[in-house]
């Protein structure tokens, strides 16, 4: 059986793998929650988005206790700039001996919008142009066309240097008076870094940047550093109900 292991916080990710499985059958498990190594599985996908030029944390987590005899396929999918991701998470996969076939990038909506707004515009033109995307690398893979990024420079220090200050990201965030108490952001935050505290959503220090609480928040109440903006992103072409869902 094929398993398609995903991170996905406002969609993007989640959309990608409906579509690998649509194609290749198997399960889809959210890493988050993903307790095994991948070994129950004959052929592994990881379907992630790509965070300051890296990976994000459970993915790193991930690479850490993978079954180093299964092929795995990952897709990336990217909001700016991959910046050389993509080697540097075949660095890391190769660290760990794992069995990387193939990396896949893919162009999708941006959603780390705390400072600024991604146009409308743009955002449709890209919306508009996934299902082409994902569809011509399903096409590759089915094709047994399998790359692997070559050696190039990588944002690596910088990349550490973001991760090692996502934490502070929760502790600018806050919730204002349109807050209903719904404690929806609670529910979906992946590392319990919110909760309910005297009446009020409080947040921690062990945020991972993924901004699923922000975006998803239906009062928009959640701002970061007190600045009110309307803008929030939540993938239109996926159930917003199974984003962290096992299926």
């Amino acid at each position: 059986m094929t398993g398609i292991l995903y991170f996905s916080s406002t969609g993007n990710s989640l959309f990608i793998a409906q579509k690998v499985q649509k194609e290749f059958g198997g399960e889809v498990k959210y890493i988050p929650n993903y307790l095994g190594n991948g070994s129950e599985y004959d052929k592994i996908f990881i379907v992630t988005p790509i965070y300051s030029y890296g990976a994000p944390t459970f993915i790193c987590e991930l690479f850490e206790k993978l079954d180093s005899s299964k092929e795995i396929i990952v897709i990336q999918n990217y909001g700016g700039m991959i910046g050389g991701a993509d080697y540097l998470l075949l660095k890391y996969a190769k660290e760990a001996g794992l069995n990387i076939k193939a990396i896949y990038t893919m162009k999708m909506p941006e959603n780390y919008t705390l400072n600024f707004s991604v146009p409308k515009f743009y955002l449709n033109s890209t919306l508009k142009k996934a299902d082409k995307r994902i569809d011509k690398i399903i096409s590759r893979i089915k094709s047994k066309d399998l790359p692997l990024p070559k050696k190039c420079k990588t944002r690596e220090k910088k990349y550490l240097k973001n991760k090692a200050n996502w934490h502070i990201i929760g502790e600018r965030f806050s919730a204002n008076e349109k807050c209903i108490k719904c404690k929806k952001c609670i529910e979906i935050c992946p590392v319990n870094n919110i909760s309910m505290q005297d009446g009020k959503i409080r947040f921690s220090d062990k945020c991972v940047a993924c901004l699923g609480c922000y975006h998803r928040c239906p009062k928009k109440a959640i701002v970061y550093l007190n600045k009110n903006k309307k803008s929030r992103y939540i993938n239109p072409k996926i159930d917003e109900n199974l984003i962290g869902k096992d299926f």
